[in-house]
């Protein structure tokens, strides 16, 4: 088995290109994949999870003894804070773009709109997905990466 896959052909420089929240957002909702940076033990957490985008907010699900299950339930006020990235960059060219959410995270409690999170998402890992979590952004930003001179 090689261990040492192909090398990419080599590429010119990059210029990363700020994104603005409305664009940076409708990129975001392109994609099902990204990943959840949150707080456990005091120390950073980061895990892939599948998404959808709902009227400007990142839903994910997740099940009973997930950490961040817990860090939401537990959370008073507007949440608990989180960070929630995703992107879409080529492998060989390294062209594309990153979206970088900040807001709070909250269980959803109403039943109809975790009905309707259940419809809408479908985990693609295994087990019981019971619980669903809204992202709603208060800092977003993005940048699209592309060749010098365009």
């Amino acid at each position: 088995m090689d261990l040492h896959p192909a090398q990419p052909a080599p590429t010119g420089p990059r210029a990363s290109v700020a994104l603005d929240s409305a664009e940076a957002l409708f990129l975001l909702g392109t994609v099902s994949f990204g990943r959840i940076v949150f707080t456990q033990h005091a120390l950073p957490t980061i895990r892939p999870v599948n998404h959808v985008l709902d009227d400007g907010a990142i839903v994910i699900r997740t099940h009973e003894g997930a950490a961040l299950t817990s860090r939401t339930r537990q959370a008073d006020g507007p949440g608990v804070v989180v960070a929630y990235e995703a992107d879409s960059i080529d492998p060989d060219t390294h062209l594309g773009w990153s979206v970088a959410v900040t807001g709070y995270a909250h269980l959803v409690t109403d039943a109809r709109q975790l009905a309707r999170y259940q419809k809408l998402l479908r985990p693609w890992v295994g087990g019981a997905m019971d619980y669903a979590v809204r992202i709603d952004p208060d800092l977003v930003t993005g940048v699209r990466l592309t060749p010098v001179g365009e």
